[in-house]
């Protein structure tokens, strides 16, 4: 079945582009052109990535990326301006998975597609369920539960979680968080993983400043404590 694809753009030059590359790779692509209308087509459809510019009229890609979060841990890669650090930042405190700078290269942009689709695509294997205490894994369905209530874990936040789980107080490094989660050719730097940790925790702690399951060793990295 062939991936579908929401761009978001203003700008409809960019938006044709990137519609008739990713066509040519045999995806199927809708278009919106404000952030209203991108709401609107996320509320409605069920798709395999969201391609989202920060600056939209109506409503930013910061807002429709926070609002979709509500309903949907669809993957969202932002498009941001050229070295613009605090709108990458806040692209993933608002549940962005990744994102891309403005001027881009349309290969590198498909490629990175690709990349967070076979990341984040359904696996082949077989089902496996996780349990530490009040907080459960289901590995299959890709669906995170504390104490019965189904938790909002965008797709990058639920693959660092089962990275964690399923390798018990083995203490990882931000670096090999980003190679393993992100990919080696990721371009981003390690304040990605804080900032996922971070959410990570708001989600499944009780108290994230004491956490109970995701564990900093200072000086070191990150670890789950089984």
């Amino acid at each position: 079945m062939a991936k579908k694809v929401l761009v978001v753009d203003d700008e409809k030059l960019i938006v044709k582009g990137i519609r008739f590359s990713l066509e040519q790779d045999g995806m199927e692509v809708d278009c919106a052109f404000d952030g209203e209308e991108a709401l609107k087509k996320a509320q409605e459809s069920q798709y395999d990535l969201i391609l989202l510019d920060v600056m939209l009229p109506k409503l930013t890609g910061f807002e429709v990326c926070q609002q979709i979060r509500d309903f949907s841990n669809v993957p969202i890669v932002m498009l941001t301006a050229k070295g613009d650090d605090m709108d990458k930042i806040l692209g993933l405190e608002y549940g962005a998975d990744d994102y891309i700078t403005k001027p881009f290269n349309i290969l590198e942009v498909k490629a990175r597609i690709k990349a967070i689709m076979r990341r984040t695509g359904v696996k082949e294997k077989a089902a496996k369920k996780l349990e530490y205490g009040e907080l459960n894994l289901d590995c299959e369905s890709r669906r995170v539960y504390i104490a019965g209530r189904e938790l909002n874990l965008t797709a990058k936040e639920f693959d660092v979680l089962e990275l964690l789980v399923l390798n018990p107080n083995k203490v990882y490094s931000r670096e090999n968080l980003l190679k393993i989660v992100w990919g080696t050719d990721y371009p981003g730097d390690v304040r990605t993983v804080d900032v996922h940790i971070r959410r990570l925790r708001e989600k499944i702690e009780t108290n994230p400043s004491e956490p109970k399951y995701v564990h900093t060793k200072w000086g070191v990295g990150y670890y789950f404590k089984g």
